[in-house]
């Protein structure tokens, strides 16, 4: 790939160790070098954007193909179909409450390269007694995996949701595509170039698990026991990535929890604290964004170098690209876990950046200024949850379980649901 970009050299991304003499930034006087985020309101010809409809039909499709090109890559027209089959249907309790487990598998079309093969994996689980189609939080990650506790005694997000009257689907995506560079060959994006290498502007993996989402929702409008306009996407960490990109992509998707998403999700790409693009661009992380993106952590190329700076968006239209549906931001503690590297401030300025586009359209935002050069952060447990645009730190670590007791009736009340 950086043959192919004319790249010779990358610079190497910081260190998460902060005893390591290359380790990332965390003084705030230095955080901000590009001070000034792309306008998410103004075309690239200087037009500003007044009205939805100049939003829809002309600024949101700039956006879209900006991150397509240089940030997520794009999803060939050429991916094959996939056919859904249900493997297996048992019975049982979810705290107390009758439930519906269905097994599922997607197999992909595989008659044009049957050398590789790709079956994504999903469970859903319904309310055994539910009077009418339910909605369904559909969550990255794989049936029994154990995720992080709450610091709490809160029941699991998954016994809350059937108490509230959701359902959920747990989607695997090492099922869709491998979480490594070598993987790039196989899964779907090996599938659809037939084995070979990707092209600059070709999907990573981060748009794929998204693409993997938006075919599980086509099963999921199929499915009789479902509210499919009611149907939400949640990740944690490199999955909270994953979650916001399926949201701001394929706008089926009613609701979205972006837990602890980072470099590469909610967090600004311009600002130098913890997580670089130098990192995404490194060889640990590569393969989750497009081939091009490299460009970005260039040191020496045909093209000279280029840096976070030189990117077209920025984290806050990737969270505009949501609205006006709920988008809901979950950030954990570093004293529990949560790293500063994942840099939380940034994540919250992209937020507050995006909060004219959620008004422009007809939605709430956070309710704080504008102006998010100075914006900072409500204290730890103040959730900004007034708005279809939402933010919350909770006092637990890497995770989001702390929040899904607040997330719960959030997404109730936008979704004009009674439990």
């Amino acid at each position: 790939m950086m043959e192919q970009l004319g790249i010779t050299a990358l610079r190497p991304g910081p260190s998460g160790n902060e005893s390591a003499p290359n380790h990332a930034n965390y003084d705030e006087s230095k955080a901000n070098p590009f001070p000034d985020l792309p306008d998410a309101l103004t075309l690239k010809d200087g037009t500003k954007v007044t009205t939805p409809a100049l939003w829809w039909q002309r600024r949101r499709p700039e956006i879209v193909e900006d991150f397509e090109r240089e940030v997520f890559g794009r999803v060939p027209p050429t991916v094959p179909p996939v056919s859904w089959t249900v493997t297996a249907t048992s019975k049982g309790t979810s705290g107390g409450r009758p439930i519906v487990e269905k097994q599922l598998t997607g197999h992909v079309d595989n008659s044009s390269y049957p050398l590789i093969e790709v079956n994504i994996e999903m469970t859903l689980v319904t309310p055994a007694d539910a009077a009418r189609p339910v909605p369904v939080m559909m969550m990255f990650g794989r049936a029994g995996a154990r995720r992080p506790a709450a610091a709490s005694a809160d029941p699991p997000a998954t016994e809350q949701l059937i108490a509230d009257g959701w359902g959920y689907a747990y989607l695997n995506p090492i099922s869709i595509q491998a979480d490594n560079g070598a993987g790039l060959t196989r899964g779907i994006i090996g599938l659809v170039n037939k084995g070979q290498p990707r092209k600059p502007d070709d999907w990573g993996a981060l748009r794929a698990w998204a693409w993997g989402a938006s075919r599980g929702l086509d099963y999921l409008e199929t499915e009789h026991a479902v509210d499919a306009k009611r149907v939400g996407i949640e990740g944690v960490s490199r999955y909270g990535k994953a979650a916001l990109v399926a949201m701001a992509f394929d706008t089926r998707f009613a609701v979205v929890l972006v837990g602890s998403s980072g470099e590469g999700g909610a967090k600004l790409h311009r600002r130098n604290w913890g997580e670089a693009v130098e990192n995404l661009t490194g060889t640990g992380e590569y393969h989750w964004m497009a081939g091009n993106f490299l460009k970005y952590g260039a040191a020496e190329a045909s093209f000279g170098s280029r840096n976070a700076g030189d990117l077209p968006v920025d984290a806050h239209e990737l969270i505009a690209l949501c609205a006006p549906r709920p988008t809901f931001i979950s950030y954990g503690v570093p004293e529990k876990g949560d790293a500063r590297w994942l840099d939380h401030q940034g994540s919250f300025m992209a937020a507050v950046a995006a909060g004219p586009v959620f008004r422009l359209l007809g939605a709430k935002d956070l309710g704080v200024s504008d102006d998010y050069h100075t914006a900072k952060m409500p204290p730890v447990n103040v959730g900004l949850l007034a708005g279809q645009l939402a933010w919350r730190q909770h006092d637990g670590g890497h995770t989001d379980a702390p929040n899904w007791k607040d997330f719960i009736p959030w997404a109730d009340r936008f979704l004009n649901r009674t439990p």
